[in-house]
């Protein structure tokens, strides 16, 4: 496991706590288990949730029945605190894969584990670079920064985490373009890759008010920041604009892949 600098202490013992107590109330067994928000990105408020996202099988009788198809493939707890817990199955993680996710895939690279059972997540994350679209996947980053950008940006006061619901989905889309592979899940990783250098400054800033302001802290819009998104939402045009998540096509090997991950996953289980 690794985070424990991020998330540790008490906290963590009550999310491992939640985590088995779920495998227990549906019969399964968690693979995998993550942080995917703000913790993950780097810049959580003191009283950010804690988001975590989990992949889990159950045994080769589930998977065997005739019904298979209609049977509920995800876990959802309702949010009655700080701990936001849900996770899918593993069969409908490895569709999402062929289809460019970029939860799962985010998931997958976060830095704050919880739980790594078995080689299922480091086999995903080694296929991940093959299986990956990138117009797939700006298309999603490209979505994410838009409709945050209209809703919250162009205001006189603007909530400071939506500015980072906008840069790092934009910066994504630099690190894909360059021919860098799958961006990674840390905001700093990103703004030391790709962030033009004349914007360190003020964005270094408003990433420092942004960790010690709560959750609905607000500040005045930064005018060099929002330029640069304008720009870059200007630069995509309707370059990604009705892609979707394209499955992989024409690659039979990497299909024989997952579904040799999958076996053995509900073979362990059974």
């Amino acid at each position: 496991m690794t985070g424990e600098s991020i998330v540790g202490g008490a906290i963590r013992a009550e999310i491992l706590r939640r985590l088995r107590a779920a495998e227990v109330e549906h019969g399964v067994r968690i693979l995998y288990a993550c942080e995917s928000g703000s913790r993950a990105w780097g810049f959580a408020s003191p009283d950010s949730d804690y988001d975590v996202r989990f992949l889990y099988v159950r045994d080769a009788d589930w998977y065997l029945s005739f019904d298979v198809e209609r049977r509920r493939d995800v876990i959802e707890y309702p949010i009655t605190d700080e701990i936001d817990c849900g996770g899918w199955d593993l069969r409908k993680a490895l569709y999402l894969l062929t289809r460019t996710n970029g939860a799962l895939m985010e998931w997958l690279n976060s830095p704050v584990r919880y739980i790594e059972q078995g080689p299922c997540a480091d086999a995903l994350r080694a296929l991940a670079p093959q299986v990956m679209n990138p117009t797939a996947l700006c298309y999603h980053y490209s979505h994410m920064a838009r409709g945050n950008a209209r809703e919250h940006l162009f205001q006189d006061q603007v909530r400071l985490k939506k500015y980072f619901y906008v840069l790092r989905p934009l910066l994504a889309i630099r690190y894909i373009q360059q021919g860098l592979g799958v961006p990674p899940v840390e905001f700093e990783r990103l703004m030391d890759t790709v962030l033009p250098e004349s914007l360190r400054p003020s964005v270094e800033r408003l990433l420092e008010a942004k960790r010690r302001s709560g959750e609905l802290g607000l500040g005045p819009k930064v005018e060099e920041i929002n330029r640069f998104v304008e720009e870059e939402l200007e630069r995509h045009g309707p370059e990604f604009s009705g892609q979707g998540r394209p499955e992989v096509l024409g690659k039979d090997a990497v299909h024989d892949e997952l579904n040799e991950i999958f076996r053995a996953a509900v073979r362990a289980t059974s």
